[in-house]
């Protein structure tokens, strides 16, 4: 996860999911599985739902945008890729603090497979999923790689399962923004100056 922290705003940025990969092991009632999520159920999800919330904690009640405004999302050859410009104060101020620790998303399985894995573990492979929406997760959520909710929508009741991804965080501040633009003007400087020597 690569959170850039602006004056007004803050930019977060990484990969929610990989395509192809077993998760870590998950535990259910049935005992335990890794699951990997098929190439192109990503983009066929977002396809299907043009607004996909952003939210903090996967708290409703704490909804910090969408795809219809500042939350980018994509799949490309590694998985779910998603970007979001954040001006809620609260979040600017965990970002400061380093208190953000990864991405979570919220779907349901509309389609699914079974197989075994190498080792002979249960593998659950997505086949199509609605995604309703991704979460950024601070310090205070507890790290849950597998979690089913049952909520009601559209008078339905329907399974949401939650998939938490620990990631490395880097944070670029508008100082260390800055530092670096003033790396890459003295390394340009430096090549102009060896061309000329050169010639």
């Amino acid at each position: 996860m690569r959170i850039e922290i602006r004056e007004d705003s803050v930019l977060i940025a990484g990969y929610v999911n990989a395509v192809e990969r077993d998760s870590r092991a998950l535990s259910s009632p049935q005992g335990s599985f890794v699951e990997q999520v098929r190439s192109g159920v990503w983009q066929n999800a977002i396809n299907k739902n043009p607004d996909i919330a952003v939210l903090l904690n996967h708290d409703w009640n704490r909804k910090l945008g969408s795809t219809k405004d500042n939350l980018k999302l994509k799949e490309d050859n590694i998985g779910l890729y998603a970007e979001a410009r954040i001006y809620d104060k609260d979040v600017i101020q965990k970002a400061k603090d380093k208190k953000l620790s990864g991405w979570s998303f919220g779907f349901k399985a509309n389609k699914q497979s079974w197989g075994k894995s190498d080792a002979g573990t249960e593998r659950r492979y997505l086949d199509d999923v609605d995604l309703f929406e991704v979460s950024i997760l601070d310090d205070t959520r507890t790290p849950a790689y597998y979690g089913t909710s049952v909520e009601a929508r559209d008078n339905e009741e329907i399974c949401i399962e939650q998939r938490f991804v620990k990631d490395e965080i880097e944070i670029i501040t508008a100082d260390t923004k800055e530092e670096e633009k003033r790396e890459d003007e003295t390394e340009l400087k430096l090549k102009l100056l060896n061309l000329e020597l050169e010639l």
